[in-house]
């Protein structure tokens, strides 16, 4: 089938490759704009667009979609299908129509488990052991359209955001190229969403990455694992903050009633730390504000923490 690609960052280039292999015809690969990166704001393309133009494939990089100019353009590419993969914005419904098989989307979990537009991070701060990726016909709605394919993958027990994405995104795009083959053979017939399990994850925001002392120690570290690389951790320490990049469960956690962020052993293999419900944490890896990274041995050669003393 003759396709319509849309897709933007890291997370869509791999379904777009793996189109770009197929028996399919990629007609038209849209993206948003490019814009001003780094200190020096140098104007830079999305990941897929890099990728469309080493393909030689016609582009588009609407800055809106509303009226009628974007929709000529798709109509004028003549894609019978459009497919979507973490394009970045709404497709308004009156283009849902324009390709006559419609719009396809891949989303990176188990509909309806995590809807929304932070699936991965939210099935790590979950504490999910299996996620996965959907394809479904997209509707107006956030990720109800009805199911087309799913595959399954299990999730590892070190595993954060930054690690699980690629992988997902590689098993998409063989799941969406599986889609298409099906749809074009007739082979796959749209199934209704269960209600049953559904949920909406929010966007990620900055102030998530400040730390609760008061939540158990296995929730702290779920949190860290789904907003590793963004937007982390930190804790408030000497009036400064301390961003956390190792963290550690402790089980069975020692005894006490100190109140909560309270330091409760120090030692080379890092700081034990009292979390809600009686639970511990240790941290294993930090980075006070301007300085470097550094395990905790090295850490705590430099900043003499001591038992007793709070964060947050």
């Amino acid at each position: 089938m003759k396709l319509a690609y849309f897709g933007t960052p890291d997370f869509a280039v791999p379904a777009l490759n793996a189109l770009a292999e197929s028996r399919h015809e990629v007609v038209l690969v849209v993206s948003k704009p490019d814009r001003p990166v780094g200190r020096h704001k140098v104007m830079t393309s999305p990941p897929v667009i890099e990728v469309a133009h080493r393909l030689e494939l016609p582009i588009a990089q609407p800055k809106g979609m509303k009226g009628g100019t974007f929709k000529d353009v798709l109509v004028d590419c003549g894609a019978e299908i459009a497919v979507v993969v973490a394009y970045g914005k709404l497709i308004p419904g009156d283009l849902l129509s324009v390709p006559p098989h419609g719009f396809v989307n891949l989303h990176p979990s188990l509909l309806p488990r995590h809807r929304g537009p932070s699936p991965i991070q939210w099935a790590l701060v979950c504490g999910d052991r299996t996620t996965g990726v959907t394809t479904i016909q997209l509707d107006e709605g956030m990720d109800t359209g009805p199911i087309l394919l799913q595959e399954r993958l299990a999730i590892k027990s070190t595993e954060t955001a930054e690690t699980l994405s690629p992988r997902l995104a590689e098993l998409g795009a063989k799941l969406m190229v599986a889609t298409l083959d099906a749809l074009e053979e007739g082979t796959v017939k749209p199934r209704r969403q269960p209600e049953d399990g559904s949920n909406v994850t929010p966007m990620l925001r900055r102030n998530f990455a400040k730390v609760d002392w008061t939540m158990p120690s296995r929730q702290l570290v779920n949190r860290l694992r789904g907003f590793t690389p963004w937007p982390g951790l930190y804790t408030k320490f000497r009036g400064g903050r301390l961003k956390i990049f190792g963290l550690e469960e402790v089980r069975p956690a020692p005894s006490g009633k100190e109140d909560v962020g309270t330091v409760l052993e120090v030692g080379p293999p890092g700081i034990l730390v009292r979390c809600g419900r009686g639970s511990a944490a240790l941290i294993t890896e930090m980075q006070r504000e301007g300085r470097r990274r550094l395990p905790a041995d090295a850490f705590l050669i430099g900043e003499r923490v001591s038992r007793g003393e709070v964060f947050g």
